[in-house]
Formats: structure tokens, C-alpha cells, sequence
């Protein structure tokens, strides 16, 4: 079995409306560039777009689809607030609707798999409705956190920060094929160095010596699904990358809500990782966080903004 659904809870959420104004889902069924796995295009466009708006990827969990995405969370409605657009991509994989998390396609820059396709809906985006290129962050719960880790680490020249709930490492799952579940991964069984994860990530993409993503990771303690330990090997792949120490710089209990836990790492604050104590693989998504780490709330020219490179004064 792939990954479990999300809790009843979650689920209740995908029938409720998040938006009252007139914008809603669509989906794009014109040619928007590369996607040889045929991922379908779903996007909400606000009513009032900022001038130059940023872009938020949210790719669904394992036995959902875009739809149930876009119902499940706020971000539509908070896209309609602050002006930027979300991206709801949908899985090809019609026996369960698990992502491509596992193919070398996927796992390499510009090589196919899913992930190409998500990112053709990215620059198609970018450049029909003016985009802001230094401004793209992606997020998910599950299989879409792992399609998260994987877009973060194979193309890390088009996204500025990702924020991943009860995934893996990027690679964790690489194997022979489009859907490969790997036991091993799974069940905490794969453990390597920091420095062997990073070599992983710098495999997705030979030769890239320039920007790398800021990352946020969440996990329950109690994941049935995909164990703890995974978490651990996540926080030993991201500081190897960034050259971090693996002992956190600060620590804060109880944030975003009571048992869970805040890990920060660098001197740039650049990746937390968040341990939710007690909590299965059904985590709650916290999208206030989410919005906080992308700085999607900002909005108008005199704001300080960052992007791709860091930190933009305008």
C-alpha cells in the first residue's frame, strides 16, 4: 500500500468552500510546455492579482487530487487576499494518485517524470500572467510533501523555498520505475551519511552551483506510515547541503501549537524542522507557518521581500 489518506478531519475540509468571490478552480488544457507523464494543470487565479505575483506550488497527498487540495487547505483563500497563485497539480497515477517520487526523471533536473511537468506549469505560468520569478515556493502533506523535497532538490533554480509535511528525503524512494514504494524508506531502514544525501541532491541537478531553496520540514512522532526516523535522515540530507551544523542554533517548544517542536539550523535560519509530538501520519497542515516562511503575506512595493539569491529591498 502507498501512502494512507489523511485524517477525517482533513477530509472534512475538502467539501467545504474556502473562497465567496467569483474566482474559482480551473483547470488548463492548453499545451503549457514539457509533460510527459500527462500531470493535469488545475489553477486559481485570483480576482485581484498582485502586480508581479508570486507563485505557490501544492501538489496533493496519496489518494487525493487537485480538487481536494484546493478544498482542503486555505491557501486559495489566502491567495485571494494577498494576491499571488496557486498551482494545483494532479497526480497521472490513476490506481492511487501517489506522485512519481521514485524514477530518475523525476529525481533530475529537466530529465521527465512528474516533476518536469510541474514544473512546465511553473514557467508557463510565470510567463502568462507576469509572474515573479524569484517568488516560487511549493508545499505538501504526504506524497506531496516527498513531490516537494524532489522539486526543492532537482530544481532548485526555480523555487525559493519549499515546505514539506510527513515527507521524506529527496531520493529516499528512488528506484526502478514511476511508482516504486520502497519498504525500506518507509519503515526508517534507509539510513545514509549527510554527506551521501547530498551527493543525492547534487545528482539532480550536475554541475548546479548556485541558489538553493530554504526548506521546512514537519513530522509526527507517531507516523505509522512513514517512520520518524525518516525525519531524522532529512535533517542529516538539508544541513549537509547547506553546509550547516546538525546541531540546531535555537530551539522553541510548543510553536506552532503545544508538542510540537521548532529546530532551527545556520546562522541564516535557511531550514527548520518541526517534530510534532505525538502526532500520526494525519499531521495538520499549518498554513499560517507556511505563509509566514514564504513571506507570501507581503504584498505592495515597500515591503522587503526575498527571493531567489536572498533578501530583495525595492
Amino acid at each position: 500500500m502507498y501512502y494512507i489518506m489523511l485524517s477525517a478531519f482533513f477530509w472534512l475540509l475538502t467539501v467545504a468552500p474556502v473562497a465567496t468571490n467569483a474566482a474559482s478552480l480551473q483547470k488548463v488544457a492548453s499545451d503549457f510546455g514539457p509533460n510527459p507523464r500527462k500531470v493535469g494543470f488545475y489553477i486559481y487565479i485570483p480576482d485581484q492579482l498582485a502586480e508581479k505575483p508570486p507563485i505557490l506550488v501544492n501538489p496533493h497527498w496519496c489518494h487525493g487530487d487537485a480538487q481536494a487540495c484546493y478544498s482542503g487547505s486555505q491557501y486559495a483563500t489566502l491567495a485571494s487576499k494577498y494576491g499571488f497563485i496557486v498551482i494545483y497539480p494532479d497526480s497521472p497515477n490513476t490506481a492511487d494518485k501517489c506522485w512519481d517520487v521514485s524514477s530518475n526523471e523525476t529525481l533530475t533536473h529537466d530529465a521527465g517524470g512528474d516533476s518536469l511537468g510541474i514544473v512546465s506549469m511553473v514557467r508557463w505560468t510565470l510567463e502568462k500572467y507576469n509572474g515573479d520569478a524569484k517568488r516560487v515556493f511549493v508545499t505538501g502533506v504526504s506524497s506531496g510533501a516527498m513531490m516537494t523535497s524532489s522539486l526543492l532538490g532537482a530544481y532548485p533554480d526555480v523555487f525559493a523555498a519549499g515546505s514539506a509535511f510527513a515527507g521524506v528525503p529527496y531520493g529516499c524512494f528512488a528506484g526502478n520505475g514511476y511508482g516504486v514504494w520502497s519498504d525500506s524508506c518507509a519503515t526508517g531502514k534507509v539510513k545514509k551519511t549527510g554527506a551521501e544525501w547530498a551527493a543525492m541532491v547534487k545528482a539532480g541537478y550536475q554541475g548546479y552551483t548556485g541558489w538553493r531553496p530554504k526548506i521546512q520540514i514537519f513530522h509526527g512522532t507517531n507516523d505509522e506510515v512513514l517512520n520518524y526516523a525518516v525525519f531524522e535522515e532529512e535533517i542529516k540530507e538539508w544541513t549537509t547541503v547547506f553546509g550547516f551544523n546538525d546541531t540546531p542554533t535555537s530551539t522553541t517548544n510548543d510553536t506552532p501549537i503545544s508538542g510540537w517542536t521548532k529546530y532551527v539550523y545556520g546562522d541564516s535560519n535557511w531550514f527548520e524542522a518541526y517534530s510534532a509530538s505525538g502526532v500520526s501520519h494525519n499531521i495538520q497542515n499549518q498554513e499560517a507557518t507556511a505563509m509566514e516562511w514564504f513571506d507570501l503575506t507581503c504584498t505592495g512595493d515597500a515591503c522587503l521581500k526575498w527571493g531567489q539569491g536572498g533578501p530583495i529591498s525595492e
